[in-house]
């Protein structure tokens, strides 16, 4: 992927009313594909199995899911099937090998009696080298699952996918490191009412860089993946979708949407980078702390599935109205959008200056000096405190990844 995904959310435990027993299989052990595991809302295999770019061994996988009970499984099948994402470019494994490896799936399934939502990805062109084998695995998905979708991988101009997955006879569309997190949302809170704004709806009908697509055929499907509703009025999320030029047109259009529902900000502007002036301006006006989401880490579906799917599960009203603990909500909120920045702040600055200055792969001592320059970075105050990023590593030894963490420090609110 052409993303750049960061940090693991260290989340405490928290007393929670989501659903238990829901296992997810991610795609590979990059955030924001592993950072639910973070949640304290799902049940992952070890971290210990995926080892980082090399990836998964799939029987492993296998082995785990076997003794794990559950009532839903949120699945991966590149991470199953092949091992991960690199791996589904490149495996020569036979497309009969590939499907007894969902067969095992299909009796897990059978024996909880479990729901599985599952996805599989078109990979990007031309990387994948065995591209009819893949096709022909998502042809023949007929394991009873209760919804299975396949995003297609960063569709440039000449990408075969987009035809690809027309295709296929179940849903599809861009994207791909999000999905988990977009299916998640589906199983435990779907039904989420969502208007979505544009800063600039001249840009709605315009063909988005790496998605391939009209900008609101990408919403339309990730709204469609998630289980949301698409609404006009009396929503329960408002998706704001930030393609650029002028920052305060979209402070304007959060400030709109605020009146109506908690806000989920999609900030589309660049590939892989946040819109520093927005993002200026939403902290100084104390509304960046009060978002129900914010992404920019990646592509335009990329940080549309993610501001959906952490609105719709973070956003306070809509985590209380699932039977969570106030306290629970705004934590979970509050470190979200803690990472979020960070990822901002990688994009703009730690990955360019770590660049400059450092061949790959990355050392820990690339690490630890680029940590210390980005100490000097202003930092946002969230609901539960001043944000203090604490470490940082390169799980990939690439720049395209680094994992922050962090902690939010308690602040005097007089002195504000």
């Amino acid at each position: 992927m052409r993303s750049v995904v960061m940090g693991l959310l260290c989340l405490l435990p928290l007393a929670w009313a989501y659903p238990e027993g829901v296992i997810y299989i991610p795609l590979d052990n990059r955030p924001p594909n592993w950072s639910p595991c973070t949640w304290q809302l799902v049940d992952c295999p070890p971290r210990t199995l995926y080892q980082g770019r090399d990836g998964v061994n799939p029987q492993d996988l296998l082995n785990w899911l076997q003794e794990q009970p559950g009532r839903t499984l949120i699945v991966s099948l590149d991470a199953l099937v092949y091992g991960g994402l690199v791996q589904s470019r490149s495996s020569t494994l036979a497309l009969h090998e590939a499907l007894d490896r969902l067969e095992v799936l299909s009796r897990w399934r059978e024996r909880t009696n479990a729901q599985v939502l599952a996805f599989g990805v078109i990979p990007r062109h031309p990387d994948a080298t065995n591209r009819e084998r893949n096709l022909a695995l998502l042809r023949n998905l007929g394991y009873g699952f209760v919804y299975v979708e396949v995003p297609w991988d960063d569709a440039l101009p000449g990408s075969p996918a987009v035809a690809e997955a027309a295709t296929l006879p179940i849903p599809t569309r861009p994207g791909a490191d999000e999905a988990g997190q977009v299916l998640l949302l589906r199983a435990l809170n779907p039904g989420v009412r969502v208007r979505v704004l544009y800063d600039n709806p001249q840009a709605a009908p315009q063909v988005t860089r790496y998605d391939g697509i009209p900008l609101q055929e990408s919403v339309a499907r990730l709204l469609a993946s998630a289980g949301a509703v698409l609404v006009d009025s009396r929503p329960d999320l408002v998706l704001m979708v930030y393609t650029g030029g002028d920052p305060r047109r979209g402070v304007l259009t959060v400030l709109r949407g605020l009146r109506e529902a908690p806000v989920a900000v999609a900030d589309i502007a660049r590939v892989n980078r946040g819109d520093a002036s927005l993002i200026g301006y939403l902290v100084a006006l104390d509304l960046y702390r009060d978002l129900a989401a914010y992404a920019a880490w990646g592509t335009p579906a990329n940080n549309l599935g993610t501001a959906l799917a952490q609105g719709g599960l973070f956003a306070v009203s809509l985590c209380q109205k699932a039977g969570n603990p106030p306290t629970a909500c705004e934590e979970w909120r509050s470190r979200a959008l803690a990472q979020a920045y960070l990822e901002f702040l990688w994009g703009e600055i730690g990955r360019p200056w770590v660049r400059a200055r450092f061949p790959e792969p990355l050392t820990e001592e690339a690490a630890r000096y680029v940590f210390e320059h980005l100490q000097s970075e202003p930092t946002p105050h969230l609901r539960l405190g001043q944000l203090q990023p604490t470490g940082l590593i390169f799980p990939w030894r690439r720049s395209f990844e680094a994992e922050w963490q962090f902690r939010l420090e308690p602040v005097d609110q007089t002195q504000r």
